[in-house]
């Protein structure tokens, strides 16, 4: 198969949908060597914010000398995305051949009781190939959906990471934040440590258990000074990070391990959350290298937080005579109340005048928490539909986001309700694309004519 071959039979099982369970994919993988065996993994599940912590563990680690994987979920422009070497997405021969190597054990495996793999399975698999056939020391894997019956939950991981708890993919996990925590702490194995920047209280009860009855060493990544001295006890069980209270988004974080602090570190990506993110990263990393009886350098920390962004994480773009474009993928409440504290910083940088919201989300997500938190702050909505198997319908989200203000219009097509927002800015006007990363992706940074990129 050549590379749109092998899209298109990995939209055949797309059909099939969303199977939560590991049987089938072990199987699958056992089918192919287990390559997920042949390299060490730092897993990490969460809410909001596991890409950006998987970004910057596997950019920290390739800052130490190593040779890093990491897997990512979703993709923002490319399906390449999702499986990187070196922060290097894989190559779309690459792609192709391994869908055409695993397409036989595939069929096999679908005429068994374990029935037919889905699209996830299929993509979490290549990255493992390729991650074996590239040599990689690392690998620093995203859970998917969950955690305890994720398709990436079949590794065998050396750190595992829970970002955060919130009220998301309910119909899958379930309605409360201690049912959600009990399938995302599914990632934690015995004796394996675990990080969690974990606030809920019922959430972190759940995860506190499941750590405990597995004897995993459970680490709390916390926001606290990290010069506040600590009791010998609690010193073991947090990490610390704080930012400058004049720039909480945009400004450096100082981050205090049980093992060191790192401090003043310029960080590439926008949001105070963001730096949470970090202190989450570094932990795990500095942890991993501690069971190779090795430290974590500063400079590699320093150099990795400085450089790493990934797409449609408060991407900011200043269009020349046009309004300032930010693009974020916040699909949830927890994403959306994050992502507006940012917002009304820039807003203020900027001197901007109105702010313009483009939004379009999938189903599985509560468009009247999402809307709840940015609409207040918009003067305009344009509400449209990505095109996605499983997009909320146009005219379902207007009529949400209706109970927030009159000024909504109904555009369906991405690109267009985009074009139609920008008819209307001007150069003191935000244009704040958002509501799913699928909507972002629908949004090449080309469409805008630019003088350059900046971050908030």
């Amino acid at each position: 198969m050549n590379f749109e071959e092998a899209l298109q039979y990995m939209s055949g099982l797309l059909r099939l949908g969303w199977k939560l369970g590991n049987d089938r994919f072990e199987a699958l993988c056992a089918r192919m060597g287990r390559p997920q065996d042949r390299y060490r993994i730092l897993h990490v599940a969460g809410t909001k914010g596991k890409g950006s912590t998987t970004a910057l563990a596997a950019a920290i680690l390739h800052a130490c000398g190593y040779r890093v994987g990491g897997y990512f979920s979703p993709y923002v422009y490319d399906v390449c995305e999702r499986v990187q070497v070196n922060g290097e997405p894989i190559p779309r021969e690459a792609f192709a051949r391994l869908v055409t190597e695993a397409r036989p054990h595939i069929e096999a495996l679908a005429q068994t009781e374990l029935g037919q793999t889905t699209e996830f399975e299929l993509k979490t698999l290549i990255g493992f190939l390729y991650f074996a056939e590239q040599n990689v020391d690392y690998a620093c894997v995203e859970v998917g959906l969950g955690g305890r019956l994720d398709a990436t939950n079949v590794v065998r991981p050396d750190v595992t990471v829970i970002t955060n708890i919130g009220l998301d993919h309910m119909e899958q996990l379930g309605d409360t934040h201690a049912l959600i925590a009990a399938e995302k702490a599914g990632i934690i194995k015995p004796g394996i440590p675990c990080f969690t920047a974990t606030g809920h209280p019922d959430a972190l009860e759940v995860i506190t258990r499941v750590a405990a009855e597995r004897q995993a060493p459970l680490t709390r990544v916390v926001p606290a000074d990290p010069d506040t001295p600590l009791n010998a006890p609690e010193a073991c069980q947090r990490v610390r990070w704080s930012v400058p209270g004049n720039a909480p988004h945009t400004g450096t974080v100082t981050i205090a391990t049980p093992r060191a602090v790192y401090r003043d570190l310029p960080m590439r990506m926008g949001g105070i959350y963001q730096r949470a993110n970090a202190a989450c990263a570094v932990a795990a990393v500095e942890e991993a290298l501690a069971q190779e009886g090795r430290s974590l350098p500063e400079e590699a920390v320093r150099t990795a937080l400085a450089h790493t962004a990934l797409p449609g994480r408060l991407t900011v773009l200043r269009m020349p005579d046009g309004p300032l474009i930010v693009l974020d993928g916040a699909h949830n409440e927890m994403a959306a109340q994050a992502l507006s504290e940012p917002v009304q910083a820039l807003r203020q940088q900027h001197q901007i005048r109105r702010i313009l919201l483009v939004i379009g989300m999938l189903g599985g997500h509560d468009p009247e928490g999402v809307l709840a938190a940015l609409a207040p702050h918009a003067e305009h909505i344009f509400v449209c539909q990505p095109r996605w198997k499983r997009a909320l319908p146009a005219e379902e989200l207007a009529r949400v986001a209706r109970r927030f203000t009159r000024r909504v219009k109904c555009v369906p097509d991405v690109l267009e309700a985009v074009r139609a927002a920008l008819a209307l800015s001007t150069p003191e006007d935000m244009l704040l694309i958002t509501g799913s990363f699928y909507t972002v992706g629908e949004v090449p940074p080309s469409m805008f004519t630019l003088a350059g990129s900046t971050t908030p």
